[in-house]
């Protein structure tokens, strides 16, 4: 019967082109507003990592005057920084309170390639410990990450992604080899498989950065090497100290700070060593407050940066809002074609269909409309996504994508969209009486 009743549908639409048409178009035209929308938030609101997400913690502590919180931008809703300074980040390492614990902060090297006919260039980098590669399951095309005691020698040895592989040393495994930056040598000790989680999840400064971090060296090295840019550093005030020493003496907060605790009960532990810390600084005179600290895990970070943000929740709002105003257009559409089928109807009724199979007809003919908008839907959605890519900057075209599981949902949503639009419809062609359509004629 299902064939029947769609071929009877495929006939019942052809019959009215321009209001089939019009249909076709209510629905498509909601589901690229509504998918386009919903595709960018899905981007950002995605969690790359997200079998970890209860196990890795940002611990935050409250190292800055409370009088001077409304003095900066750098300081959340609740008072406290989203990063720490050198002082609390190397003290914490030393406690090691966690299994795997890691420092980390952004950077730049001069890379000189050593074919003499390649001009050397700047490669965007990140400083940590060796922890960080197994904390966030970094892949490995060749190689590994350096060690612990590489952390504690301050060794000159390096990770690089594969871009910077092939472009430095033509691909393959290239561990064991050196590496120059900034006039330095460094020993290449991994070579990474392609990886750039969205959002950038371990830097939320950058979390919708295009382009992969390049090199990887040890936190201690760097440190050695005065390598640091300056642009994500925050003061509460003037340094203590000018220049490089000056800062890591500062109260100034730069460094982002990783944990992995595997269960509750060791983020439990974690909270109250971080609570006692800060009481021990408040006893040693560093602060003269009591100091506020904090362990959130990954989902509670993303909140609470807002990566992503309201206006972005607002407009996949409008968006399905969009789409609901096109149904009731696509329903009423639906309604005047019930209407003016209604003799077709009574015919078919008086040779002996009963309300059942008129039903039945009338939401297959609403699925093909669905189907057929959702076609038109996945077009326009890729449309209105290309439209963002040429007007969102380079960082933010990772967002203006469109994956399978959109695809699929766009089309059953429009499916779903169009049936339920023609409920209604569908409903008041069965009331029609045979005997008054039949008279009429």
């Amino acid at each position: 019967m299902f064939g029947y009743y769609l071929s009877l549908a495929l006939r019942g639409l052809r019959r009215n082109p321009g209001l089939t048409t019009l249909m076709v178009a209510a629905i498509g035209v909601g589901i690229g507003a509504s998918m386009t929308t919903f595709a960018v938030f899905r981007a950002m609101d995605g969690d790359p990592i997200a079998y970890k997400a209860t196990q890795l913690y940002v611990p935050q502590i409250e190292n800055w005057d409370p009088g001077v919180h409304s003095l900066n931008s750098s300081v959340g809703p609740d008072g406290l920084s989203d990063a720490l300074s050198y002082t609390d980040a190397v003290a914490l390492m030393r406690a090691h309170a966690a299994p795997r614990q890691t420092v980390l902060y952004e950077t730049r090297f001069a890379v000189t390639p050593p074919d003499p006919q390649l001009l050397p260039f700047q490669a965007g980098a990140r400083a940590g410990y060796a922890d960080l590669f197994a904390m966030f399951d970094v892949p490995f095309a060749y190689g590994g990450p350096w060690s612990a005691a590489d952390d504690q020698a301050h060794a000159p040895v390096a990770v690089v992604s594969r871009a910077l592989n092939d472009k430095v040393f033509g691909g393959g495994d290239s561990v064991g080899k050196v590496l120059r930056l900034d006039g330095q040598d460094y020993r290449v000790v991994g070579v990474l498989r392609d990886w750039n989680p969205v959002p950038r999840y371990y830097d939320l400064q950058d979390a919708f950065g295009l382009l992969p971090d390049d090199v990887f060296v040890p936190f201690t090295r760097a440190i050695d090497q005065h390598e640091f840019t300056g642009e994500s550093s925050n003061c509460s005030g003037p340094q203590v100290a000018p220049g490089w020493s000056g800062l890591l003496q500062s109260e100034c907060v730069w460094l982002q700070f990783w944990v992995q605790l595997p269960t509750g009960a060791a983020a439990a532990r974690y909270r109250a060593f971080l609570q006692h810390y800060a009481q021990d600084q408040q006893r040693s005179g560093r602060f003269h407050w009591a100091a506020r600290t904090r362990l959130r895990d990954l989902r509670q970070w993303l909140s609470y940066e807002h990566v992503v943000t309201n206006e972005v929740r607002m407009m996949v709002v409008v968006g399905f809002a969009f789409l609901l105003v096109c149904l009731v257009n696509a329903m009423g559409l639906m309604l005047a074609r019930a209407l003016f089928r209604s003799t077709d109807t009574g015919v078919r009724r008086a040779l002996g269909a009963n309300r059942g199979a008129v039903f039945a007809q009338g939401l297959i003919e609403a699925a093909v409309i669905g189907a057929a908008g959702a076609i038109l839907g996945v077009g326009l959605t890729a449309l209105g996504l290309a439209g963002l890519r040429a007007l969102l900057s380079r960082e933010a075209l990772v967002l203006a994508r469109m994956d399978l599981p959109e695809v699929g949902m766009a089309v059953l949503l429009a499916i779903a969209a169009a049936i339920a639009a023609g409920l209604y419809p569908t409903w008041r062609a069965t009331r029609v009486q045979p005997a008054w359509q039949l008279r009429a004629r």
